[in-house]
């Protein structure tokens, strides 16, 4: 039997191409998939892939730049499958332009959705989590931009970063609860939005290759298995070893 057979998870930004795989993922090894994004027509899409492979899934579409969103998903959720055991905030979104120009609403858009949002969900997930008394998994899907940037990209880093330290946060005090919080920081992942990759785009990373999806949905199994009720408050670097990598112009 699955290790999450009998689960819920539920997904955050579930029809981009992490997110996606992600619900996929963990629908094939038996867990109940709450599915929430925008409202955009994939989300349904997706949901109804699932069922027809013989999982259950169900879409709600919400926006986290709504502060009331978080606590609509969880009760929305709770009615379509009684319950919330795993909770992955993977919904997020940049604005590349510089800090010259960034205007406060663009900046709020993206702290509003990125941090306010994982703070919102994760909160209104751990009451869920606290009142069935058999604890839960919270994962913050953050980046290594968090700890490393190229230029314009000042939102979308501080938000991430932000992430990181609330994921330390909240790990201690939702301890108690037998709740876990940890992190994944995924590097360059293929995700659909690329295009066709080159040789050197994989040459690059120590590992060979650029990340996939999966690579990001099996560090999901791992801090989300039952069995790791000792890892808490941690980030996983899941990046081909880029961030250890020095770089020298010759």
């Amino acid at each position: 039997m699955s290790r999450f057979q009998g689960r819920t998870v539920l997904i955050t930004g579930a029809t981009g191409g992490i997110g996606r795989d992600l619900a996929r993922a963990y629908s094939e090894l038996g867990a109940s998939a709450f599915l929430t994004d925008l409202p955009n027509g994939e989300g349904e899409k997706l949901a109804r892939e699932l069922r027809t492979a013989g999982g259950k899934a169900t879409f709600y579409q919400a926006d986290l730049a709504e502060a009331e969103s978080a606590a609509l998903i969880m009760d929305a959720a709770q009615r379509e499958f009684g319950r919330i055991d795993i909770l992955i905030n993977n919904a997020g979104f940049g604005i590349w332009k510089s800090p010259l120009e960034l205007s406060i609403e663009e900046w709020d858009s993206v702290l509003n959705v990125n941090l306010r949002g994982t703070f919102l969900c994760s909160r209104e997930a751990a009451k869920v989590m606290k009142r069935q008394g058999t604890g839960g998994a919270i994962v913050n899907i953050a980046s290594t931009r968090a700890v490393q940037s190229e230029p314009n990209s000042e939102a979308y880093a501080a938000s991430k970063g932000g992430i990181l330290s609330i994921t330390h946060a909240l790990a201690l005090s939702l301890g108690p609860d037998r709740i876990r919080v940890n992190a994944i920081s995924p590097g360059w992942i293929d995700n659909g939005k690329f295009g066709e990759l080159r040789p050197e785009d994989h040459e690059q990373h120590p590992a060979g290759r650029v990340g996939t999806t999966m690579d990001i949905a099996r560090a999901c199994f791992y801090l989300t298995d039952p069995d790791n009720d000792f890892v808490t408050g941690i980030n996983l670097t899941v990046d081909g070893g880029m961030t250890r990598k020095m770089i020298y112009v010759e």
